[in-house]
């Protein structure tokens, strides 16, 4: 009996040997990456990634503190996690018995004369009967050719690209805090700077003025000198939209009020300083990079989920038992004529479905593929980016340096003219003219030195961030 019983199973191990093999193997090479970047700093440079952030500053590392804490993004990005962790703890307890318990009572009615005619003489049926019964049932799929094992295995590795997810988005708001943070001081380091010629123009309009009312200058240089300040006082307040603009900018980052926002930016700064870019190596970025991770655990999901199909074109052996009581009467439910029970071993095998298991590996191969190419995009957008940011540093510094020789060269310029002037050397006009010339020099200097550091931040960020202590994902 046995071994009538063992001949469809094995007749489907046979067929499906016969039929069954190894997924389609797909080339998934890792990039090759170039030895170096173009814009990287000397090898000798001993810069470190996370000095590129304005730590120094109280007021990022406050707003960053309440961003981390109650940020909705951050928020978002845990549930994504959860939701990823859930998944893996289903298929996981997919491989796992199953065992249910049920209770019934059922009512039948029957008509008795549909039996009159084959029942034997003084047979009677009752046309009435009430059934009573309590049930356990257990179910298993050993999972003998690793398809559930597969499939867990790549909810596992979405559990990671979540995870790597979250650090991206933790890496970007700490990126554009730090921005924004940076904008603000800038902001203040103009505003001083356009006071400063502020100041200096209107002290040029005053003695404008005075030469003007003794009838020894036209009331041209009056003008020219007014025209000046008022240029500065134009700049000066334009500057109150961009801070209109960061307040709200901080507020959506942080979750905050602005009286918060502001409260936390009023706190001083000290003087900023330029950090040294540091050397890395591209190749650096496929262990430092969120989204290069995220796509990697994707990647090897996508390579899970290809064997979990292919996996179907084995057989599917399932085990399954029932145990349980039977009773017409409830008095009768317990007694040992009532035990009823079933146990059964199931075997499904594939043998003709005109090429729909096929169909679908070619779908989940297709989808591997997808994902390699989205990893090698992903590679070589960070590559492109961590490239780019390297430039920015060094352009942005060398701008930096030329700003700073133009304003300490008009301001010197400015200087001469007025001494001149005083000698009796040079005229009002020539005041004027160099007065103009420096104005607005040291705004730009403070404009250059904002951008070079916000070149940091995005090299900060290009390079694959500071990971969070002790973990990737989101805090709160």
């Amino acid at each position: 009996m046995i071994r009538r019983a063992a001949l469809p199973l094995a007749s489907a191990l046979a067929l499906s040997a016969c039929v069954a093999g190894p997924p389609p193997q797909i080339d998934t090479s890792p990039p090759v990456l170039p030895l170096g970047y173009a814009y990287a700093p000397e090898a000798g440079v001993a810069g470190k990634l996370e000095d590129l952030l304005p730590d120094e500053d109280p007021a990022f590392s406050a707003l960053v503190a309440r961003a981390l804490e109650t940020s909705p993004t951050l928020g978002e990005a845990a549930a994504r996690i959860d939701a990823a962790r859930a998944s893996a703890a289903r298929a996981g307890a997919e491989r796992m018995p199953r065992l249910d318990a049920g209770a019934s009572v059922t009512g039948q009615r029957t008509n008795p004369v549909q039996f009159a005619a084959g029942l034997p003489p003084g047979v009677q049926i009752e046309s009435e009967r009430i059934s009573y019964g309590v049930n356990l049932a257990a179910s298993w799929d050993p999972d003998l050719f690793g398809r559930l094992r597969a499939q867990e295995r790549a909810q596992v590795r979405l559990v990671e690209a979540a995870g790597a997810d979250a650090q991206a988005v933790r890496n970007a708001l700490v990126a554009e805090i730090a921005g924004a943070v940076i904008d603000w001081r800038t902001l203040a380091r103009r505003e001083g700077a356009l006071r400063e010629d502020l100041a200096a123009a209107t002290e040029l309009a005053r003695l404008a003025g005075v030469r003007e009312r003794a009838g020894i200058a036209p009331g041209f240089d009056r003008v020219r000198a007014e025209t000046s300040a008022e240029t500065t006082r134009s700049r000066l307040a334009a500057l109150a939209s961009e801070r209109a603009r960061l307040t709200g900018q901080l507020v959506t980052l942080t979750a905050s009020s602005g009286r918060d926002v502001l409260t936390a930016l009023a706190e001083v700064a000290p003087r900023p300083e330029r950090a040294v870019p540091p050397p890395t190596l591209p190749g650096a970025l496929l262990q430092n990079r969120p989204d290069i991770l995220a796509a990697s655990a994707r990647l090897a999901a996508r390579d899970e989920q290809l064997a979990a199909t292919a996996a179907r074109r084995f057989p599917n052996l399932s085990l399954s038992a029932v145990v349980g009581l039977l009773a017409f009467g409830i008095g009768d439910l317990f007694d040992p004529d009532s035990i009823v029970g079933s146990l059964a071993a199931d075997v499904a095998a594939p043998l003709l479905d005109f090429g729909r298991i096929e169909a679908e590996i070619d779908g989940a191969a297709a989808d591997k593929r997808g994902a390699f190419e989205a990893y090698r995009g992903t590679v070589f957008a960070a590559l492109g980016e961590a490239e780019a940011a390297y430039g920015l540093v060094a352009a942005t510094d060398a701008e930096l340096a030329a700003a700073r020789r133009e304003e300490a060269s008009s301001i010197r310029s400015a200087d001469l003219a007025n001494t001149r002037y005083e000698a009796g050397l040079a005229d009002f006009l020539t005041v004027i003219e160099a007065r103009r010339v420096a104005d607005g020099s040291a705004e730009r200097a403070a404009a250059a030195l904002g951008r070079a550091l916000r070149a940091r931040v995005l090299l900060w960020q290009a390079l694959g961030g500071t990971p969070a202590t002790g973990s990737s994902e989101p805090e709160g």
